[in-house]
């Protein structure tokens, strides 16, 4: 009996004026931990040796026997602040996520291009080799477009009368030869425009990362 009456003084004399203490039977020395919140109705603070009904929900304090502080549990989260905390956990994610891809191409990127010659040289090389492409599909549509005009000639002289089915079936089908070619001369226009484009992007991210202002400067192998 002097021990729980020893705690209800300790604990007292630790909670906000007009606490109101809810405990078992007083118990042995090393027994539980006292359980404190707000109840919300009278606003007075309430313990007990177990959690209070009017705690459950709630935040709450883990008092030890002498009335110390050992522990704060905070009010589970509401729906709304479990969707906003689930939401910044995937973006904090997100962003970790993009860190470490670009992380992973500048590695890729400097061991590419051991110096910044080496984008000149892959540039050019890349350049020539898709102008290569468009000049050959440009080449096979000045045949198609030769071969076309033929066709048409040809075609002229029957105006007035029926056109030979052979003709007629040659005109269709190049004129669809010559349609499929102006769609892969226009791809192979926006491949060598796109392959520009990579090595610029590349040169600007080099020198960013090397911290070079020209083209020139090298990495130390």
């Amino acid at each position: 009996m002097r021990c729980g009456f020893s705690v209800s003084i300790l604990l007292a004399t630790w909670l906000l004026p007009g606490a109101t203490v809810v405990r078992a039977e007083p118990a042995a020395s090393g027994a539980k931990n006292m359980y404190c919140c707000q109840d919300p109705a009278s606003g007075r603070s309430v313990c007990a040796d177990t959690l209070p009904a009017q705690c459950r929900g709630r935040a709450y304090r883990v008092l030890d026997r002498a009335g110390n502080l050992l522990r704060e549990v905070a009010a589970p989260l509401t729906p709304e602040q479990k969707a906003a905390a689930a939401a910044a956990a995937a973006e904090e994610k997100r962003i970790e996520d993009a860190k470490r891809e670009q992380w992973r191409k500048d590695q890729a990127l400097l061991t590419t291009y051991p110096t910044a010659e080496d984008i000149d040289y892959l540039q050019k090389k890349a350049e020539g080799e898709a102008r290569q492409a468009l000049k050959l599909a440009q080449d096979d549509m000045l045949e198609l477009q030769k071969k076309q005009r033929g066709l048409a000639e040809e075609a002229e002289f029957y105006k007035r009368r029926s056109m030979p089915v052979d003709l007629a079936s040659q005109l269709r089908a190049t004129g669809h030869e010559i349609q499929l070619q102006q769609e892969l001369i226009a791809l192979r226009r926006k491949e060598l425009a796109a392959t520009t484009q990579k090595y610029e992007s590349d040169r600007k991210r080099y020198r960013e990362l090397t911290g070079t202002a020209g083209a020139k400067s090298a990495l130390p192998r």
